[in-house]
């Protein structure tokens, strides 16, 4: 397999100046009657231009010679080569590429709205050039397939896949690097360079969003009443600590019961509690 070999064409200033004296030469010498002269003069003048070429800042040139490749100029400048060289140009600027909204499935199956962001530039102009057929269409079919890949390698979150160590919602960092070496594997071949990959857009699919959104809230008020449960039988249990320690009131097993789901009526309710005074005795 080749690979890009950088070159130094000739100075454009230089060249520049011959051709302008051939022009000068050729018009002094159709002046002076000496037509053959002044001929060749500006046939050399109509041969030289063809050859000038500008390369600007993080630009290239690859130079082809019937059908063989030269080189490729990467320095910014004014250049000439022979007329008969084909020139093509790459931009060696960074580029950013936002990948379409695709609907895969995770890990588990569940469908989901998944897009990636990629910042990529061509680093090897002759394999982004003769390696693949078009080297931009080339990064948009690869960061597609690197992303459905990825996709179906981790589950979307925790809650059917506990053991789930990775998750494409909460582990960004390994799933965004999971991502990077996936996609600069696949666009090697066409000698580009990723610098950044990241997913830009994640989400259940319309179809399953409601009953996972449903879900997650079910999980988030099951944990919160798991910890208002636990705090509110320690306050019990302190209560009756205290009551016992500083013999305010005698209580028997079947006070304490009382009391105790009173408290924990209160303490775990979601509701405001409205009080009732007791006007009796603590029997009644």
């Amino acid at each position: 397999m080749k690979k890009e070999v950088i070159i130094n064409a000739t100075s454009g200033y230089l060249m520049f100046s011959v051709s302008l004296l051939a022009l000068a030469s050729g018009i002094y010498c159709l002046s002076q009657s000496y037509v053959i002269l002044g001929i060749a003069s500006l046939f050399i003048f109509i041969f030289l231009v063809p050859g000038f070429f500008i390369i600007n800042p993080n630009n290239s040139k690859v130079l082809l010679l019937f059908g063989a490749y030269t080189g490729t100029v990467k320095e910014s400048g004014f250049y000439w080569v022979l007329p008969f060289y084909a020139k093509y140009a790459i931009s060696m600027k960074a580029r950013n590429f936002e990948s379409e909204r695709i609907k895969v499935n995770d890990k588990l199956g569940n469908p989901i709205m998944i897009s990636s962001i990629l910042v990529w530039k061509v680093d090897d102009t002759y394999k982004a050039l003769y390696e693949v057929d078009n080297f931009e269409e080339f990064v948009k079919v690869q960061t597609d397939s690197a992303v459905r890949k990825l996709a179906g390698s981790f589950p979307y979150d925790q809650f059917e896949d506990e053991q789930a160590s990775i998750t494409l919602s909460s582990n960004f960092e390994d799933v965004n690097k999971s991502l990077e070496e996936e996609v600069s594997e696949r666009l090697k071949l066409a000698g580009i360079t990723v610098i950044e990959a990241r997913i830009g857009y994640l989400a259940y699919a319309p179809e399953i969003a409601q009953a996972m959104l449903k879900r997650q809230q079910a999980t988030a008020i099951i944990a919160a009443r798991s910890k208002i449960v636990e705090g509110a039988v320690g306050m019990v249990e302190t209560a009756l600590k205290l009551l016992s320690n500083k013999k305010i009131v005698e209580l028997d097993e079947e006070k304490k019961a009382a009391m105790v789901s009173n408290l924990l009526v209160v303490l775990c309710g979601d509701k405001e509690t409205s009080p009732v005074i007791n006007a009796g005795t603590l029997n009644q």
